[in-house]
């Protein structure tokens, strides 16, 4: 897998093989539709393509057509078995050209709009760090009569992995080659992010065998989502090419470190953050009010519907570890929902939100943090009367922990959304992820057998 920046589309002559138009469904994964050169021309980027949206998650079979429309700011190409292609992220429309308000990346665009229309910033300004776990071997499978599943991996993990060198399982944080085996996998991964536009700060060995970290760095909301995506899509393709297997699933194992997607953020006006200040931890009134709004409505499970999505988010979730699961916000502390980096300069100073998880949706949990923070500063919110910065939040303050409760806390609260996020899409996503929790809690476990059989 080869990719670079491309600017040469229509207006300058293209010269590829394919035009590749990228879009995002519901869940938040990519999909695509194909387009040979011959047929790539100025009616494409001007007018788009029609798709069925209602495949994507959307909109009922009755009224799906959809019509996707590039961004050509937003290319890229990629040289593969001798083919030359070139991917655009697409915004989608109705037939009748007007935004289509449930897709993801038009969530996101209205939300900058909406903190640029109430004067709070030009820019919503987030860096995402992806945790992720590889393996050589994996295996499952469920039915009526069975379920299971299974992992080999050459870090130590598996029956078929016992050869060294090895470490404990959760002692891989930052290590280096022969015990870390995946080096190469993540420098690889890395420079072809950094050739397609994604900037990435750092990357390294996570704390357990087998599991990874890339930081991204800033980005404007919107960039920021669309690179997270298109950044998965990339470590999970240089994986396949490599015999290995990325999972970004938040808990892919027993007793070991979870998978979060940690999102440091700050509001920025005339080019500057607006974060810093004299406050708590060096925090701005502002910058206070934004961190009381993201744990009040985690607090209430609404804004945790679209951080932590799934099921498998609360096998994270639990007491003990090291992912947060209470209403707290602290100074270089790991175990706070929002920590506030201790090592920044004061002129520097952001919030870190750690609950979230990679099984979100990124347009919608990016979006859904800073509206939570924009309905805090427009309410004054105070996170110290809150108590969220006292030693009691850790066991008064605690989430809900499963995926029922945090939907019927987004039922409940979900005004703060709603410069966004249209009653439909909310309808489809409670939905969605119910059937999801339904799937999933009604079935017996191995585990269960283990106990009761």
């Amino acid at each position: 897998m080869k990719l670079s920046a491309y600017s040469g589309l229509v207006e300058k002559g293209f010269d590829a093989d394919f035009l590749n138009l990228l879009m995002f469904d519901i869940s938040g994964g990519m999909r695509s539709v194909t387009i040979p050169k011959e047929y790539v021309s100025d009616s494409v980027f001007r007018d788009g393509i029609g798709f069925d949206a209602s495949n994507y998650g959307f909109a009922k079979v009755t009224n799906s057509d959809m019509v996707a429309i590039p961004d050509a700011g937003c290319a890229f190409l990629e040289e593969r078995d001798g083919f030359r292609t070139v991917h655009v992220i697409c915004d989608v429309t109705t037939t009748e050209r007007l935004t289509f308000d449930q897709y993801p990346r038009s969530v996101t665009k209205k939300t900058a709009a909406y903190l640029q229309e109430k004067g709070l910033a030009d820019r919503a300004m987030m860096l995402v760090e992806l945790e992720y776990y590889a393996f050589e071997e994996v295996e499952y499978s469920t039915g009526v009569s069975h379920a299971f599943y299974s992992i080999g991996a050459s870090e130590g993990l598996g029956e078929n992995f016992s050869t060294g060198p090895r470490f404990g399982a959760q002692k891989g944080y930052q290590k280096l080659p022969p015990e870390d085996r995946y080096l190469d996998f993540r420098n690889r991964t890395v420079r072809i992010m950094g050739d397609a536009g994604i900037p990435v700060k750092y990357h390294h060995h996570e704390v357990g065998a087998s599991q990874l970290e890339i930081e991204l760095d800033f980005m404007d909301l919107v960039k920021a989502a669309d690179s997270v995506c298109v950044a998965k899509w990339i470590i999970r393709t240089v994986a396949e090419e490599m015999g290995l297997k990325a999972t970004f699933m938040p808990k892919p194992l027993y007793k070991m470190p979870g998978n979060g997607m940690h999102v440091h953020q700050y509001l920025e006006k005339n080019g500057h953050t607006i974060f810093p200040g004299d406050g708590l931890h060096g925090l701005s009134p502002l910058a206070l009010s934004y961190t009381s709004g993201l744990l009040e409505h985690s607090l209430t499970g609404s804004l945790l519907a679209f951080t932590n999505p799934s099921t498998n988010s609360y096998r994270r979730l639990v007491p003990g570890y090291e992912a947060p699961i209470s209403a707290t916000f602290a100074r270089g502390s790991r175990s706070a929902a929002v920590r506030i980096p201790g090592y920044l300069k004061k002129d520097e100073v952001r919030i870190e939100y750690r609950t979230g998880d990679a099984s979100a949706n990124t347009h919608y949990m990016l979006s859904a943090m800073a509206l939570a923070g924009a309905d805090g500063i427009l309410r004054n919110a105070d996170p110290e009367a809150a108590g969220f910065s006292s030693a009691e939040a850790m066991e008064d303050k605690i989430f809900p922990l499963d995926l029922h409760s945090v939907l019927a806390g987004l039922e409940k609260d979900h005004e703060f959304l709603r410069p966004s996020f249209p009653e439909k899409l909310l309808e489809l996503w409670t939905k969605r992820k119910t059937e999801e929790a339904e799937y999933v809690y009604n079935a017996p476990t191995p585990q269960e057998y283990e106990l009761y059989f």
